[in-house]
């Protein structure tokens, strides 16, 4: 058994559904935390922003189906476990394919969705972290106007902190996402992003140029100057340094 209750997200468009599942699972003792969300995009936010072990999730959903979340779920660096809750069969191979932890056909039964908790705390959760050399390009769900589309990291230049949300600039675009710069700098670091000021990240692979005048030092990161700290500009001439010797 996990250490400490898992925490779960519960994902369905259906709230009679949504609420049937949220209390089987708040009667199992080693379920803690439950969050849920309406749709697939709700979902992304919620995951993107916590750190959670297993999703239990339907397959049919508006937005973002639970097929398509389980494909961008699994380009995660850590990713949570996933439960798929449905009302049809056909998807199975498909989910399994995703390595869906469990496949649970509705009406859910008490018994069967223990059984499905059981093999969540049984493979471990969350999935355990890859190696840096292993860690694949994590892709950023992005939504506007109703519109969802999907940012790779790799592509991530910079980001800049925006109160509780944080803006991701790419070459061409910027897109304002619902994670806290400080949860982005512990995520991202192995891959490559440090913080340069209290409310900028850059990915180290994209500084072009780093410059010294009048004391105050800045980087160019494409057609941008972006400002650095005193209290960052040691470290990042580090870093800068080790990542050009390693290139």
């Amino acid at each position: 058994m996990a250490d400490s209750p898992l925490r779960a997200l519960v994902a369905d468009d259906e709230e009679p559904a949504l609420a049937e599942l949220v209390y089987l699972l708040s009667q199992d003792p080693r379920i803690g935390e439950i969050r849920t969300a309406s749709n697939g995009p709700d979902a992304l936010k919620i995951l993107q922003a916590a750190d959670l072990d297993v999703v239990f999730c339907d397959i049919k959903m508006p937005g973002l189906d639970g097929i398509d979340l389980a494909r961008v779920l699994s380009k995660f660096a850590s990713r949570p476990q996933i439960v798929f809750v449905t009302a049809y069969d056909e998807h199975a191979v498909a989910a399994f394919d995703l390595e869906a932890t469990d496949y649970v056909m509705k009406p859910v039964r008490q018994e069967r969705l223990a059984e499905a908790v059981r093999r969540v705390v049984t493979q471990g959760a969350p999935t355990a972290l890859q190696s840096p050399e292993e860690t694949e390009d994590e892709v950023i769900a992005v939504e506007l106007a109703g519109v969802t589309r999907f940012v790779q990291r790799s592509t991530v230049r910079y980001v800049e902190a925006q109160g509780d949300y944080a803006r991701l600039h790419t070459g061409q675009n910027s897109h304002l996402v619902r994670i806290p710069l400080s949860t982005l700098e512990e995520r991202w670091r192995d891959a490559g992003f440090t913080r340069i000021h209290r409310s900028t990240l850059v990915a180290l692979q994209h500084v072009d140029e780093m410059r010294v005048d009048g004391g105050r030092c800045s980087v160019r990161v494409g057609d941008d100057w972006l400002p650095v700290s005193r209290r960052h500009t040691r470290e990042l001439r580090d870093l800068l340094v080790r990542s050009t010797s390693l290139r």
